[in-house]
């Protein structure tokens, strides 16, 4: 199963206002685990960047100016995303984008059931709580120090992190496949894969008339019995 997990960054908070797309970040997942393909593009709005925006992704007007328009990397975008679902945090925020993007070049819209919105499943798992992207991975023990301001492919990273998580963890047979080839690779270190030594043994759990009636069982038996040799 092929996943796109997608995130976005704008001038401001709506396309009817005139702002637009300036990054565009998507990873593939196959399965619910990464390949290590992905799609990232910065984007010129041809228009300035508000101080707003600025102050969550630092994307200037300058560095801006000059880099691909939406139009120019609309093809290998959808290409990439292909016919698959996306994985999107506030998903009708980042369609709403894309699609006004796709409109502006004669472009048809993406279906909204294509997205898969980790906002909600977030909120109707954890109701009540804050359930933003750094908030979840908190929640989640997921490494964000990177994330000093927004950025489309590492939100990209991180959301994938946190839509694993809210699908209930990583798969136990793929954790376990890792440690085995871990295990068997050459100078591997296979400490962290071999039992532990109980620090105490555990109490017996046979009662003494539980033991005495095992031990008139086995001296009832004809010959030589593997357990009185044992004894011997």
């Amino acid at each position: 199963m092929r996943e796109i997990v997608l995130d976005t960054e704008t001038t401001g908070l709506s396309p009817q206002d005139g702002h637009r797309l300036v990054e565009i970040g998507c990873l593939e997942l196959f399965n619910h685990v990464a390949t290590g393909k992905f799609f990232h593009a910065y984007l010129d709005p041809e228009r300035d960047m508000p101080e707003g925006a600025l102050k969550i992704h630092g994307l200037t007007t300058d560095f801006l100016r000059g880099q691909p328009k939406f139009a120019d990397k609309a093809d290998e975008f959808l290409e990439f995303i292909g016919e698959d679902q996306l994985v999107i945090h506030n998903a009708s925020f980042d369609m709403g984008f894309i699609n006004a993007e796709l409109k502006r070049i004669g472009r048809a819209a993406l279906p909204m059931a294509r997205a898969i919105d980790t906002l909600d499943i977030a909120r109707r798992k954890f109701p009540g709580a804050q359930n933003n992207l750094d908030a979840l991975c908190r929640r989640f023990d997921i490494d964000n120090s990177a994330r000093e301001k927004h950025g489309a492919l590492l939100d990209s990273e991180l959301l994938a992190e946190v839509y694993l998580e809210l699908m209930g963890g990583r798969q136990p047979g793929l954790v376990l496949q890792a440690d085995i080839e871990a295990a068997r690779s050459p100078g591997a270190d296979t400490a962290k894969v071999q039992a532990q030594a109980r620090p105490a043994p555990l109490p017996p759990r046979l009662t003494d008339a539980e033991r005495e009636a095992h031990e008139a069982f086995v001296a009832g038996l004809r010959g030589e019995a593997l357990w009185n040799a044992a004894k011997s």
